[in-house]
């Protein structure tokens, strides 16, 4: 595939040059005519590189140069700032910017190409050093480690998190039954879905237990309603296990469902492990209440505490389920089950 490169400047002149030049040399290239319409077009889909002019009306090369380096999406994005000004001069701004390179005007073709290059083959090494990380971490934690905020973020910290614990019903029969490799057939088609749906409602996979998965919400960054996006994802996961329900009933008249247990509370977020193997973990009591409300909850349920209902009440609907004796936990909790989907807007 053809790496991509964005070229932004103000002169058509200058940038039917550009993409041009890049275009024969097998570059896809696209193309921008002021601050505005890049920082757009980044957002849509990130290039591989932005070859970026300085002096631009309203936002200038400088000032979407920080606002690059500023997202930890976009923080390793390569820039290059393209001037016709004092290059010594322009030089420190655009270091203090956050630019990886240089290129006076007129432009030199064979330096542009040479430039071009070396920083495609960096982003290649980085890009392939990211995907290391997001093998073992959350996407959000991954591209801030990678873009050296990482210490901060793995630090040891409080925060009120939404966890929700997800385990199979059947499983055990299911194991006692199926080949070895039918069960790690049913294991990779159940973590691919989750998976998916975890990263796109905004999770933080914590751990792989075989058939039990831990997700929670609002950490290592924080998002807006983490309740929610807990609840939209358990019920998600429900409707894409039921055809690898499906799958196995009529396959080997295998019986098998979801259960999932939801808790909002405070715990204690950090790195843990040694040097060569870390992991990232939730700690705290609410972990341990959303998994006992997982395994009080039966195939196609979704099981609730109190605080979960307070923040979500008047977007989903639930049920009061009675008091709970939960293992480790020294009185009754009051569980709450999923009546029906999300309320329509009034």
């Amino acid at each position: 595939m053809a790496q991509r490169i964005l070229v932004v400047d103000d002169t058509p002149q200058n940038v039917k040059l550009l993409s041009d030049l890049l275009s024969a040399r097998g570059y896809e290239v696209s193309t921008a005519a002021n601050g505005e319409q890049a920082l757009e077009s980044i957002a849509r889909r990130a290039p591989d590189l932005v070859l970026l002019d300085i002096m631009m009306p309203g936002i200038s090369g400088y000032d979407v140069c920080r606002k690059i380096r500023d997202n930890p999406a976009t923080a390793l994005l390569p820039v290059v700032l393209a001037t016709s000004l004092d290059p010594n001069q322009e030089r420190v701004k655009g270091i203090e910017a956050g630019a990886d390179d240089f290129l006076p005007k007129p432009i030199n073709q064979a330096e542009l190409f040479a430039r071009v290059k070396s920083l495609l083959r960096i982003k290649k090494l980085q890009d392939e050093r990211l995907a290391r990380l997001k093998s073992f971490f959350s996407p959000q934690l991954a591209e801030a480690i990678a873009a050296g905020k990482g210490d901060e973020i793995l630090k040891t910290h409080r925060r009120e998190i939404t966890v929700a614990f997800f385990d199979l019903r059947g499983f055990t029969a299911f194991t006692d039954s199926a080949e070895p490799e039918e069960v790690m057939e049913l294991l990779r088609a159940y973590h691919n879905a989750l998976g998916k749906l975890v990263l796109e409602h905004g999770g933080t996979l914590e751990r792989f237990a075989g058939d039990a998965v831990m997700v929670f919400f609002n950490d290592p960054l924080p998002i807006d309603r983490p309740a929610e996006h807990a609840v939209r994802c358990a019920l998600a996961t429900m409707a894409a296990f039921q055809p690898i329900a499906q799958h196995w009933r009529k396959r080997g008249g295998h019986e098998l469902g979801l259960g999932v247990g939801i808790a909002v509370g405070y715990a204690t977020l950090g790195a843990i492990g040694f040097e060569g193997r870390w992991d990232y973990a939730a700690i705290g009591n609410v972990t341990n209440l959303a998994a006992r409300l997982c395994g009080e909850a039966k195939a196609g349920q979704i099981l609730a505490d109190r605080k979960t209902i307070a923040v979500v009440d008047g977007v989903f609907d639930f049920e009061p389920v009675g008091q709970l004796s939960l293992k480790g936990f020294s009185h009754p909790v009051a569980g709450f089950a999923l009546k029906d989907r999300e309320r329509s807007p009034n």
